[in-house]
């Protein structure tokens, strides 16, 4: 999905009465990933960047699909790498990528389909992405420095946002969910008996039962039980969270509600919902969770995803390079002391 503040063009892209153009086969195209299952939030995503695509196309009389070529798709990805923003930085390396694979998926579904004689999109290279380490990640201290700041105390805030505050952040830290899946859970996801959360169609729209520590446990009990009724209203979805307008939190305002509790707690760090994430799997890590654990836990299609936080955790590879690096066990160098000279002895007197 685009950013906050990115310019979406305006359908209709192209003449919707030509059955072999942009429009035409675009909800065609829309339309097969809904049979397939994809999730709503993929074929939206899909739809924002093939509009790019096609307005750059449409710029440059190229109303149909079949017009396309191999080398109009590499002048198309030659675009995007000198494309300024409006603050005249580049477009990064994620967001080129991120508009070349629905154009590539689009063309290789119209050719399957016919649609097309051959697929132009089927010797593209998309650009490499870098796999970049998270930028922060908070210790224990930092973490309980954050969980303290909610105010839970009902005298001195009665609406009880701080509580519900206090069990959105223990629920991220003790999970490490995403935040997407946080705002879809419901009551009856919780399971206090066998101390879990029920996470339903996550990425990937795939089920996974998580376990939720005690004490994140209790806050979110708490809150269930005393906040969430005073906003709830019918006809009432069951969503867990909600917000003091009486709906499910949105992504924006989720990010930003953590957003803020992280700038209060002045760490010199800075993040969202991911931080927790990152945080709850590195610290698992280094407390000695085995990695296809934290992989299970975090809802990890491939473990080569997890295997980034072996590279975040530095405290093991410290203590082995302590224990095994010759120069890791020597003495500090100390200051060389300066020895006094003797005094010369006095000369007897005449």
């Amino acid at each position: 999905m685009p950013r906050k503040g990115t310019h979406t063009p305006l359908d209709p892209q192209g003449d919707p009465n030509d059955p072999h153009g942009w429009h035409a086969l675009t909800e065609l195209f829309l339309e097969w990933m809904g049979i397939q299952n994809y999730s709503p939030r993929t074929i939206h995503g899909r739809r924002t960047y093939l509009k790019y695509f096609i307005a750059w196309s449409i710029e440059r009389g190229l109303t149909r699909p079949a017009e396309i070529t191999k080398p109009i798709l590499e002048r198309y990805q030659r675009h995007l790498f000198h494309h300024r923003k409006r603050d005249g930085e580049p477009m990064s390396v994620r967001g080129q990528h991120a508009r070349l694979v629905p154009v590539r998926a689009f063309f290789k579904w119209a050719a399957r389909a016919n649609h097309i004689l051959y697929n132009p999109a089927s010797e593209i290279d998309l650009p490499r992405l870098d796999h970049r380490l998270p930028k922060h990640i908070l210790n224990t201290t930092e973490v309980e420095k954050l969980l303290q700041l909610c105010d839970t105390n009902l005298t001195t805030d009665p609406s009880g946002l701080g509580l519900r505050d206090r069990a959105i952040l223990e629920t991220f830290y003790s999970t490490g969910m995403r935040r997407s899946e946080l705002m879809n859970l419901k009551l009856h996801d919780i399971d206090p008996e066998r101390g879990t959360l029920f996470i339903r169609q996550g990425k990937g729209r795939k089920d996974r039962m998580v376990p939720v520590g005690d004490r994140a446990l209790a806050w979110i009990t708490r809150y269930r039980d005393d906040i969430r009724p005073s906003y709830a209203r019918e006809p009432d979805d069951g969503t867990l969270f909600l917000t003091n307008l009486y709906e499910p939190f949105t992504p924006n305002r989720l990010t930003q509600l953590v957003r803020n509790y992280i700038k209060a707690a002045e760490l010199g760090k800075s993040g969202s919902c991911h931080l927790l994430r990152h945080t709850c799997a590195t610290l698992m890590l280094e407390n000695g969770a085995d990695i296809r654990f934290i992989q299970q836990l975090l809802g990890h299609a491939e473990l080569t995803t997890t295997q980034i936080y072996t590279q975040v955790s530095i405290q093991k590879l410290k203590q082995v390079h302590t224990a095994c690096h010759p120069s890791a066990s020597l003495e500090k160098p100390t200051a060389r002391k300066t020895q006094k000279p003797e005094p010369k002895p006095e000369p007897p007197p005449p």
